[in-house]
């Protein structure tokens, strides 16, 4: 069962919306699916760092370890007139020898810059901690001016790693 993290209003622009950011769970592979495919070709380049076109197959990877304690998937919705609608995802994976977890995030093009990113950060950084998780990380391209300012906005740090092409982020987490 989908576990809701948080409800907050949508935009002016969304008046009687409600967004909704909970757990994904088997039965969102399709909608998820559609999510991807709808993302303009920059977001969905930014997204996966590079040109994907197998969208079903990312959205079953997404959704498959549903039960695993260490990887999951929050999905941020607009609720509008009792139908939901997939405007935001994040997949994390924690790696138990690098002690550290891992994520991805998007959030669809007409919802970028609205706070829907920062919402999903932190209810993902809480589910992390909720699990005794110490350390999260991303990589994203250094050109990826949105993700790094979310990533600060945050509280990520820039760990200095990486080369010419990617930066790597990372924040220490509080229970």
């Amino acid at each position: 069962m989908s576990q809701p993290f948080m409800d907050a209003d949508a935009g002016p622009a969304q008046t009687k919306a409600k967004i909704r950011i909970r757990s994904a769970d088997a039965s969102d592979a399709d909608n998820l699916s559609i999510y991807f495919t709808g993302l303009s070709a920059t977001t969905r380049n930014k997204r996966f760092m590079g040109a994907r076109a197998d969208f079903a197959l990312v959205a079953a990877e997404c959704v498959a370890k549903v039960g695993h304690p260490d990887h999951f998937t929050l999905l941020a919705e607009l609720s509008r007139d009792g139908r939901s609608t997939i405007i935001g995802e994040t997949r994390y994976a924690y790696h138990a020898a690098a002690r550290h977890g891992d994520f991805a995030i998007s959030v669809a093009d007409i919802f970028q810059r609205q706070g829907v990113g920062l919402q999903m950060m932190n209810a993902m950084e809480r589910q992390a901690s909720h699990l005794g998780h110490e350390m999260i990380a991303a990589e994203t391209a250094r050109t990826n001016a949105e993700m790094r300012g979310l990533a600060k906005k945050a509280g990520f740090a820039d760990t200095g790693l990486g080369d010419w092409q990617s930066v790597y982020l990372a924040k220490r987490l509080t229970r």
